[in-house]
């Protein structure tokens, strides 16, 4: 599998649409989280295309999937975090519902990007 560059992954564009998402949707949350979970959750979303991107950018397929695994490791965390604003009463579920479609494709996207990358490793 040759790919160019990251940019031209789907799966990073994807991400990348998902961190800017999270970003207009931790606006909203109170002020006394801009440190917090509001913080931490723009990191994590940041971090899923960043993983993406310089995984793809390194030399070797296994540095790639590691890189990956790194990705959906922030993926989880970005779910988790959307899922305790929820709770926490800052996002409802219907703002919340372009973000939850996003993580799943995107979940779907990495995994299968992984076992093709697996396959021909």
């Amino acid at each position: 599998m040759k790919v160019n560059s990251y940019k031209d992954l789907i799966v990073w564009q994807k991400a990348m649409d998902l961190a800017a998402e999270v970003h207009v949707l931790s606006k909203s949350f109170p002020k006394e989280e801009v440190y917090g979970l509001a913080s931490q959750l723009r990191r994590a979303a940041v971090s899923v295309p960043s993983n993406i991107a310089e995984g793809q950018a390194r030399q070797s397929t296994a540095e790639f999937l590691n890189f990956l695994s790194i990705a959906r490791g922030s993926l989880a965390e970005v779910d988790t975090q959307v899922i305790l604003a929820q709770r926490f009463r800052y996002i409802t579920a219907e703002t919340t519902a372009k973000a939850f479609s996003l993580i799943v494709e995107i979940s779907k996207m990495l995994s299968s990007l992984r076992a093709k990358l697996a396959t021909n490793h």
